[in-house]
């Protein structure tokens, strides 16, 4: 009980003087996980694959792939990239659909 008594003193002394303290649930260990940056430097997978998907369509696929398999669980914050690659793989296909549609008929 000391030990946090003296944590919550050093945090005023620290907050006095203008520095910034961090907010954190001691309970929680939850919060850890958001601090690890994320896989395919620093953009998470759903954007990585959305960017590289230009240059090599396959991966917005397999992002989709990942969203549908419902990756983002592990991490909340690929959400949004993941679904962005599947939108992308959505337009892809149906513009390839059209190309072969003009092409055959």
């Amino acid at each position: 009980m000391g030990e946090v008594d003296q944590k919550a003193s050093t945090d005023l002394v620290d907050q006095k003087k203008g520095e910034y303290v961090l907010i954190r649930d001691a309970e929680d260990s939850q919060l850890d996980i958001y601090d690890k940056p994320l896989p395919c430097f620093g953009c998470g997978i759903g954007w990585f694959s959305l960017l590289l998907g230009f240059v090599f369509p396959f991966m917005w696929y397999y992002a989709t792939i990942l969203y549908f398999g419902n990756y983002y669980h592990k991490d909340p914050r690929e959400r949004s990239g993941l679904a962005a690659s599947a939108i992308a793989a959505l337009i892809c296909t149906i513009v390839v659909v059209i190309i072969i549609g003009i092409v055959i008929l």
